[in-house]
């Protein structure tokens, strides 16, 4: 499906359908995976602030039948006038703010300081009974309850952690890199709780925006591709039609599966199909995606 404004983060939800953040509009959606057909399931949550171009609603997850939005990127210290953090939905038109997370981060700035004091925060992943959340400006992953309370679960060298996985304990994340983006700083690295290192999973796959698995426990990353900025350029996406989903292999590489693609997002993957999110708005979909299990990542959990 298309037509879609400025397409983010996603999660599979009730009724297994594929949800999808509109950032610029402050809403959610709702895609019916077999026809494509979008009905909106929130909105009225902050947007992205238009100078920016990014922010906005980042991430949507689900624990229960209860969705909760990440937002970020709309605080007075970018010139908004909203909270930074995890929003409860709690109507098609309403939310609450359950976790503060902009406070937390000016309260517990990293080391060294970034230039966007509240962070940028990029995914959400439920987590045994409340969240996980990267931020790709601190370079770290924050531990969010349900009631509210913020702490760093792990800090990272700038690396940029963007997507997220869970398999038993076991913490999985992909490494945009810091810029240019080279092809070896995109990774999918993992840990556990209580770690203070990661230990790299597979690597060679240019700003990786997420990583999930699939059917035996394979892995997959998302690639967006080929970033031509230069510095001062941060945040800016990859090139157009340089994406790829691509495939952790047990020697530590990627295979690709499918590309190029448009400037993805974010994915989702319902049996052996993988729905991808672009930037510009559009949903597509790669089917038979599995094929002989060569990433089994979790055999420890």
């Amino acid at each position: 499906m298309s037509g879609l404004k400025g397409a983010q983060g996603s999660s599979i939800g009730p009724g297994h359908a594929l949800y999808v953040t509109e950032p610029s509009d402050g809403r959610i959606v709702r895609i019916d995976p077999d026809t494509g057909a979008v009905t909106t399931f929130a909105s009225g949550l902050p947007a992205a602030i238009p100078e920016i171009g990014v922010g906005g609603v980042m991430d949507v997850e689900f624990i229960g039948h209860t969705a909760y939005a990440l937002v970020t990127l709309v605080g007075p210290d970018v010139g908004g006038h909203n909270a930074v953090g995890i929003y409860r939905i709690d109507s098609p038109t309403t939310s609450t703010l359950i976790a503060d997370i902009g406070a937390f981060s000016l309260a517990h700035p990293p080391i060294p300081a970034f230039f966007v004091p509240t962070g940028v925060q990029y995914a959400l992943q439920r987590y045994e009974g409340g969240f996980l959340v990267t931020d790709g400006h601190h370079n770290r992953v924050l531990r969010v309850t349900l009631d509210g309370r913020v702490s760093e679960l792990i800090a990272f060298d700038d690396i940029v952690p963007t997507g997220l996985a869970v398999a038993g304990r076991t913490v999985y994340v992909a490494e945009a890199g810091p810029i240019p983006h080279l092809p070896q700083n995109g990774k999918v690295v993992a840990f556990r709780p209580g770690s203070q290192t990661a230990i790299n999973v597979a690597a060679g796959a240019r700003l990786l925006v997420d990583v999930e698995f699939g059917r035996g426990r394979t892995l997959f990353a998302l690639a967006q591709g080929f970033w031509a900025g230069k510095d001062g350029d941060e945040g800016t996406p990859a090139q157009p039609n340089t994406g790829s989903l691509v495939r952790a292999e047990r020697d530590g590489t990627f295979t690709v599966v499918a590309g190029p693609l448009d400037r993805p997002t974010s994915m989702e993957i319902i049996g052996n199909t993988a729905y991808v999110v672009t930037l510009g708005g559009e949903v597509w979909t790669v089917d038979h995606i599995a094929g002989p299990p060569h990433g089994d990542h979790s055999s420890d959990d």
